[in-house]
């Protein structure tokens, strides 16, 4: 009884590592491409309004009061932040449907050039995973994850990231870039 404790207490600590390992690596792959677009001058973000923006993506068209919330400050103080990102055009206000007094804040495509930067990686780390894993080890680590992230993770209840709206974001992204560059637009 207590080897079989020993070695579970062993186990789950190396899985604590193995997910430190991998958050690790995404979120440093992911500074070094923002890093690389500083460089270039191509972003004009503060880290608070990266965090911000990413969130308010997560949330799925928050209102400002869902997002003050969410992050816990006050409203006035999220207000400064989305003003700040409605101004450097990552973010719009956008009228709600069912009740005309209330905004919603949604992602622009100029934030879909900048989530680029971490979707294309976790889509190549999604390729290689195919190529070294059979279809039943994959499907049964999807269903791991899926309960993870619905399961076990209580305390961030966000929306799943809907990922035929992220590709088409993705893509009109692109467009927007190659017109740019074209000097079309």
């Amino acid at each position: 009884m207590i080897v079989k404790e020993l070695k579970k207490e062993r186990v789950m600590e190396m899985l604590e590592q193995s997910f430190s390992d991998i958050y690790m690596k995404f979120k440093v792959h992911f500074y070094q491409e923002v890093f690389k677009q500083i460089h270039s001058r191509e972003t004009t973000l503060s880290t608070v309004e990266v965090f911000c923006v990413e969130i308010i993506h997560a949330l799925h068209e928050p209102t400002v009061n869902e997002f003050a919330n969410f992050i816990q400050v006050s409203s006035p103080n999220a207000a400064y932040k989305v003003n700040s990102l409605i101004k450097k055009g990552y973010i719009e206000k956008v009228q709600s449907e069912h009740d005309k007094r209330e905004y919603h804040l949604r992602v622009t495509p100029k934030y879909f050039e900048y989530y680029n930067l971490s979707q294309n990686y976790l889509s190549e780390v999604t390729k290689r995973a195919e190529e070294h894993f059979s279809t039943e080890e994959i499907m049964k680590f999807d269903q791991m994850l899926e309960e993870i992230s619905k399961g076990l993770m209580p305390e961030i209840d966000i929306p799943s990231v809907n990922l035929d709206e992220v590709k088409k974001n993705l893509d009109m992204a692109k467009n927007n870039l190659d017109a740019l560059e074209q000097g079309t637009i």
